[in-house]
């Protein structure tokens, strides 16, 4: 069986980088990724063997843990009936009715197979309802990789990118493609005013990660929320939640039920498809009704709304609405970041950390930040050696210290106390 070592740099041949998504690469912490090869309930194990604790879960979908056997189930007798149709199924609209009862802000939905799509394709939506071009998005938040909206993204953006340079963040988009897009601070409440007062009237959109995930976990505050719903409202313009991370996992109703907030649109991915290729976007019929067929905004997708996800994803949805499921969730989640932090005190170390349902971020600095540049003042070189130390421990982070970390149902108590019990350690050899 091949290492982790000789699987990188057979990867390396044939894929760019010896990866399909640039934080896989660990180019931020440095070393070589682990290649997985099971996982199950809250564990990973790689080719060598090794088993870790998991805490990326997928990057958010697995809430239920890894191989939830109803999921299994559900998928297994879809794939019987075939893998893709590219024709209606009637799977797809039991995805919708669910996905519009826990989320009543989305009175119809577009069904897709990524968050890029659902984001690109809320924004045309957007401009081709409103007949205008600019939109407004936040530094540090990531909505995926088109084109208008690598303009200080998050993500591995965060880790690749040179951050204090200007729009565009990535080589290949042409400035002509981002002049349309406005980047104001994440929770910054007279920016976001000060703009409208000047260009309300060209501004088709406003895209926001209400608790944002791409440049670590970072919550929105109500004010900002609320002043963005209130001038969309008062300009006519189209408020966005770009809820593809925090959907179903930070409430049972999204980020919007926590802030009480009725965006006109919202993406969302990670759950609703369980753990497979899956993604929506909607909202207020009105705004849906300009979507090809029935109107100009075009978009497609030959996968969209593939059964194997939608079963998977019905499945998920479902059984997170087990009395209870979200405030365990957000108990345990809780309970990990509060006993991180004891550790890396006792230790000596500048450390805070934050969560919201089951999402956590850990941030090597004194205060929880609020914004993208709060962020970036993190001790990255701590963090770095705290992921290794924490992985020789068989406890899996996300190999940057510009990403959300997740919890899922089944870390219990026993997992968390396996998780301190390797922190004390690794907070300790940092400084030794």
């Amino acid at each position: 069986m091949s290492s982790n070592q000789q699987l990188f740099k057979r990867a390396q041949q044939t894929i760019p980088g010896g990866v399909n998504s640039p934080v896989r690469a660990f180019r931020s912490v440095g070393g070589t990724p682990s290649f997985i090869q099971r996982a199950q309930g809250p564990y990973m194990w790689d080719v060598e063997g090794t088993r870790y604790i998991d805490y990326i879960g997928s990057w958010g979908p697995m809430i239920l843990g890894h191989l939830h056997p109803e999921v299994v189930e559900a998928v297994e007798t879809a794939l019987h009936s075939g893998f893709s149709f590219g024709a209606p199924t009637a799977a797809e609209v039991l995805i919708a009715e669910e996905i519009s009862k826990l989320m009543p802000s989305i009175e119809q939905v577009r069904l897709v197979s990524s968050g890029t799509e659902a984001t690109m394709s809320a924004l045309r939506l957007a401009r081709g309802f409103t007949q205008r071009n600019k939109i407004i998005k936040f530094e540090g938040c990531y909505h995926g990789h088109a084109d208008s909206l690598l303009v200080k993204a998050g993500s591995g953006l965060l880790t690749f990118a040179d951050s204090t340079r200007n729009a565009p963040s990535s080589a290949g988009v042409p400035e002509t493609v981002t002049r349309d897009t406005l980047v104001l601070e994440y929770n910054n409440v007279e920016q976001l005013r000060s703009i409208f007062e000047s260009e309300g009237n060209e501004i088709a959109a406003v895209i926001v990660e209400p608790v944002a995930g791409n440049m670590n976990l970072v919550r929105a505050t109500s004010d900002f929320l609320r002043k963005a719903q209130e001038l969309c409202n008062t300009h006519g313009s189209i408020l966005i939640f770009d809820e593809v991370m925090c959907g179903f996992r930070v409430s049972l109703g999204g980020a919007q039920s926590l802030y009480n907030i009725t965006p006109d649109l919202t993406c969302l991915g990670k759950i609703i498809g369980g753990g497979m290729p899956a993604a929506a976007f909607g909202g207020r019929r009105d705004i849906m009704a300009h979507l090809a067929p029935l109107g100009a905004v075009y978009q497609a997708g030959t996968l969209s709304g593939n059964p194997l996800a939608v079963a998977a994803g019905i499945a998920t949805l479902r059984l997170i609405q087990a009395p209870g499921f979200h405030e365990q969730l957000s108990s345990q989640t809780m309970k990990l970041v509060n006993g991180l932090t004891q550790a890396a005190h006792a230790a000596g170390i500048q450390f805070s950390a934050d969560s919201v349902g089951g999402m956590f971020g850990l941030y090597f600095r004194s205060t929880v930040p609020t914004s993208f540049s709060e962020v970036t003042t993190s001790n990255v070189a701590q963090f770095n050696k705290f992921f290794h130390a924490m992985l020789a421990r068989g406890i899996y982070l996300a190999p940057s210290p510009f990403e959300a970390g997740f919890v899922s149902a089944t870390h219990d108590d026993a997992i968390l106390e396996a998780t301190f019990s390797a922190a004390y350690e690794a907070f300790a050899s940092i400084l030794a």
